[in-house]
């Protein structure tokens, strides 16, 4: 994944409803900003990332 690709959050984890920033990205389509080394995919619109096998994502 690189700088650029957009992604569609299908549903991001969110502590069990208490993430409300998290809850709240649901169904968005997002860009993503950079991938680090751990592989978590931060984005241009929030300061969350996505945890692959965690969250759920579809890229466009």
């Amino acid at each position: 994944m690189k700088k650029g690709d957009k992604i569609r959050i299908i549903r991001m984890d969110n502590n069990n409803g208490t993430d409300l920033q998290a809850r709240q990205m649901d169904g968005r389509v997002v860009t993503v900003k950079f991938t680090d080394d751990l592989g978590q995919i931060h984005l241009e619109e929030s300061g969350l990332a996505l945890i692959p096998g965690v969250d759920e994502y579809e890229v466009l």
